[in-house]
């Protein structure tokens, strides 16, 4: 009797965080007969809307199910960041009961056995839930293995020397970290750390990463050999890079119809795509800014512009009801045979149309893995998280994309307002256009090998062979 492996996958309910887990439980099932995966989404306190708790069990394998967990009492609306570990910490006794439950459902017990859990990066907490079950934790870092050394390092840092990170805001000082090759500038460091209250919350989800059987990460080797190297020699859990895990899913509803008919009339490389992701947005000042660089460059574009949420709320951006809002109606007719300006935008389908040339982007680890893959080099805009830090892994360590402003920071708690000014996206935007640039040859290249590390034998492939020998039958 073939007996099951049952494999919890908790995600952080973000868009980005999801589709990488949906992904990842895709890959174990096609890869083991034996693998059934159950994925338990929890909604966010910032997300009154439930947007993101959109999947079903019916998208996926039968071996895949997805359980959408709300408690009573959801906790209090909280903001991105701190309140977001206690949230997760909230769902506990509530995964506890529906996990207990299932297993205990099935008619034959004996066919079905529980062998791990794999916790979303900021889900930590749940380790105590799979040890009350008796069964390992894995976490499965969506993130790169660079900035999992840097975190690892500084959690170390913190706890041994006792370094108060506040004490290195607005200097000009530089750090060495045993993941990056190159000397990390303070100014490009994650916002958090400069809090000390935030950054002891995060270091404290970050020490317990060392409990766990093994940490996987969403990347590939040949991307990140360094940081990879240096997270080996036993110092953590053992590292699996089965990436890159993409959103393999395309988009081919009415709404995203139009701009895609518009991409298929365009030359090859030839249009310039601005996307910020789930959470980016402008106010109006920087929206002019935009408008006045794209005009300024004659490049054909496609903009992805969202509206942000009223002042003083944590919600997502929406979609302008009409861009007139926001642009003017003298833009829209100049730039109307070289431009589209839309609302939310197919990513992962968007880069891959053979039209796009080039990335304006917040440098989120989703969407570099998505251009990368696509062989589109980006211009590099990081706004919160861990961006700043990936964009200056790409620009400055590995010469695969160029800058618009790499010290850029809208946290998104905060009302304070940075302009990048027309010329800086000019020349950003110019810059990832060239079309013999050494970027651009270095990401085509970087692409051909993110496809060899998933197929068999690749490095990435390997890896996760040895992920499901080591979950499936541990020594």
């Amino acid at each position: 009797m073939l007996v099951k492996r049952v494999l919890l996958l908790v995600p952080l309910n973000c868009f980005g965080h999801v589709v990488a887990t949906t992904e990842i439980a895709k890959l174990l099932v096609d890869r083991d007969d034996r693998i059934y995966v159950t994925v338990l989404t929890m909604r966010l306190p910032f997300d009154s809307h439930n947007q993101h708790t959109t999947l079903t069990s019916s998208t996926f394998s039968e071996r895949i199910e997805i359980l959408h967990l709300s408690p009573e009492n959801p906790g209090s609306s909280g903001s991105p960041g701190q309140d977001v570990f206690s949230y997760v910490a909230s769902y506990k006794t509530l995964v506890k009961e529906v996990v207990s439950n299932q297993t205990q459902s099935d008619s034959s017990p004996s066919s079905q056995r529980l062998v791990g859990f794999f916790l979303d990066m900021f889900c930590s907490t749940m380790i105590d839930v799979a040890s009350e079950l008796g069964v390992p934790s894995y976490i499965y870092y969506t993130s790169n293995a660079t900035f999992l050394g840097f975190i690892l390092h500084i959690q170390t840092l913190y706890d041994e020397k006792k370094l108060n990170f506040t004490q290195l805001e607005d200097s000009n000082a530089e750090l060495i970290i045993p993941s990056l090759v190159k000397p990390l500038p303070t100014k490009v460091l994650p916002s958090l750390v400069f809090n000390n209250d935030l950054v002891r919350t995060f270091l404290g989800n970050t020490r317990r990463f060392r409990e766990t059987k093994g940490i996987l990460v969403n990347t590939f080797i040949e991307y990140e050999s360094h940081a990879i190297n240096s997270l080996s020699g036993g110092k953590i859990p053992p590292m699996y890079h089965v990436g890159p895990i993409l959103n393999r899913g395309s988009d081919q509803s009415d709404k995203c119809r139009d701009f895609m008919e518009w991409l298929d009339q365009q030359p090859k490389s030839s249009v310039v795509f601005l996307c910020f992701g789930s959470m980016g947005c402008f106010d109006a000042d920087q929206v002019k800014e935009i408008a006045y660089a794209l005009e300024q460059t004659k490049n054909r574009f496609l903009w992805s512009l969202r509206k942000p949420p009223p002042k003083g709320q944590i919600r997502l951006p929406t979609d302008y009801a009409d861009v007139r809002d926001i642009l003017t109606e003298e833009f829209l007719n100049r730039t109307a045979e070289i431009g589209k300006v839309i609302g939310w935008a197919p990513q992962g389908t968007i880069l891959a149309h053979p039209a796009i040339g080039g990335f304006v982007s917040l440098c989120g680890w989703n969407s570099v893995l998505e251009s990368l893959w696509n062989g589109v080099p980006i211009a590099a805009w990081p706004m919160y998280a861990e961006q700043q830090f990936l964009a200056f892994q790409m620009v400055v360590e590995l010469g695969i994309a160029v800058e618009i402003k790499m010290d850029y920071r809208k946290e998104l708690t905060s009302e304070s307002v940075i302009l990048v000014s027309s010329e800086e996206i000019v020349g950003g935007i110019s810059s990832v256009m060239e079309q013999d640039s050494e970027v651009r040859k270095r990401v085509v290249k970087m692409s051909e090998k993110s496809k060899k590390s998933l197929i068999k034998g690749g490095s990435s492939y390997c890896s996760l062979g040895r992920l499901i020998r080591d979950v499936i039958n541990p020594q």
